[in-house]
């Protein structure tokens, strides 16, 4: 799904009237979790599910085509963990 596909049924799920404002809603939520992981704080969310920011630890790894070992330098990225809710939501769908 796409975001504009998300926008479209948040939209007709929550009743909105425009495009317009839906829009504006769904993208306030990704600005602020965006800026919640960027300060580096854990969002949880219950029954849903918890992003996180952790570190990755630098490593070596290995070029596939010459073999040559490169160095990949520590870096922080996302992690989310699925709820209990959310997980049992979609066992039922496999």
């Amino acid at each position: 799904m796409t975001k504009q596909e998300f926008i479209n049924l948040y939209q007709k799920k929550m009743g909105i009237e425009t495009k317009k404002e839906s829009e504006k809603l769904v993208s306030g939520l990704f600005s602020t979790l965006e800026e919640i992981l960027e300060k580096g704080e854990d969002l949880s969310i219950v029954g849903f599910g918890k992003f996180e920011v952790i570190t990755q630890a630098a490593r070596t790894c290995r070029n596939p085509k010459t073999g040559e070992a490169i160095e990949i330098a520590e870096k922080k990225v996302v992690k989310f963990k699925v709820g209990k809710g959310l997980a049992e939501k979609v066992a039922k769908y496999i």
